[in-house]
């Protein structure tokens, strides 16, 4: 057999052996991308964005370090105030490096914390115009997070991050239904103790903005007396939140006597039941709070003025304020 011949037929055996390999190996590819086991492929426009010897480097398996670099030169747009130019520059940054919290968390704290922040106090922009920048912040920082879990859906850190911003009381008048606003943070909470990984404070989180939900004190009420069936699990918001979802759910019952049994004697209850009456601005319901509050004063001996009913409330949760000026 001539030499070309040999060639021609080895290189037909070759062709063969890689089209026969192909659907294993697109395959394989596709349940290691499923198992998160393999990086994603880059996405179209990525390249574009990176430059050409970065796509290079990013290409030839080295994506996390091109992401490093994009990360330095976020956060110096971050220093620069120039807040489209960072949000592009993460966009990149997770096309990268998906698999990566860090730079979901990074990203949309910068959005949702550190832009929002400078258009609340930006008074150079006329009112309307700051108002709306800020909204549109914290709801475009609300989302990178929502695609970093799509990522990620076993990262509690992520999962807890964003039960986090929907129950920031300084970002409520962003939502319009601020009610689905807290059950999301209240599934976000639910799904991140799910894992398995978060640690008891975030399991108990879940209940924080369900309590706060109209028509769910039912759902709270059954929520908080599991977690307060563990001793380790009763913070003062947590008492207080059984207080308060107990007079709800029977109003005729014995608020004092009630809030001794939770609390342990009436100055505790006074004093808890005090902190959890001022934090209005945080939404949590209040009933039977005054009527508690204003039995134990009697029963404590503390005059009326001197009552924390009497004390000047703090200012509500309404962002508007700043923008009316």
């Amino acid at each position: 057999m001539k030499p070309w011949q040999k060639n021609a037929i080895l290189a037909v055996a070759v062709l063969a052996f890689g089209a026969a390999r192909m659907p294993f190996e697109a395959g394989l590819a596709k349940e290691l991308r499923a198992a998160h086991l393999t990086a994603p492929d880059l996405q179209i426009g990525t390249g574009e964005r990176i430059g050409q010897t970065s796509t290079a480097v990013a290409l030839g398996g080295l994506r996390t370090l091109v992401a490093t670099f994009l990360n330095l030169k976020a956060f110096s747009y971050f220093q620069e105030l120039r807040w489209d130019e960072l949000a592009e520059t993460f966009d990149t940054i997770v096309d990268l490096a998906p698999r990566t919290p860090y730079y979901w968390d990074a990203g949309s704290s910068h959005l949702a914390y550190d832009a929002a922040s400078y258009y609340l106090s930006q008074s150079t922009l006329p009112p309307l115009r700051r108002k709306e920048a800020w909204r549109a912040s914290i709801r475009q920082g609300r989302a990178f997070l929502e695609r970093g879990i799509r990522n990620n859906p076993q990262d509690w850190t992520l999962l807890t991050k964003l039960g986090n911003i929907l129950s920031d009381s300084n970002k409520f008048s962003a939502y319009a239904d601020q009610d689905k606003v807290f059950l999301d943070a209240a599934d976000a909470y639910r799904r991140a103790a799910a894992t398995g990984e978060a640690p008891p404070f975030v399991k108990r989180a879940e209940l924080w903005p369900l309590a706060r939900v109209r028509g769910k004190e039912k759902e709270a009420l059954e929520l908080a007396h599991r977690f307060y069936a563990e001793k380790s699990n009763r913070v003062p918001t947590l008492k207080c939140l059984v207080f308060v979802l107990e007079a709800h759910e029977n109003p005729g019952m014995d608020l004092r006597k009630r809030a001794v049994e939770i609390f342990g004697s009436e100055q505790e209850a006074y004093d808890q039941l005090s902190n959890h009456w001022m934090r209005i601005r945080e939404k949590f319901p209040v009933y039977g709070v005054a009527a508690t509050l204003e039995l134990l004063g009697k029963s404590l001996g503390i005059p009326p003025e001197k009552s924390v009913l009497s004390q000047p409330m703090p200012p509500p949760a309404d962002m508007d304020r700043f923008f009316s000026r």
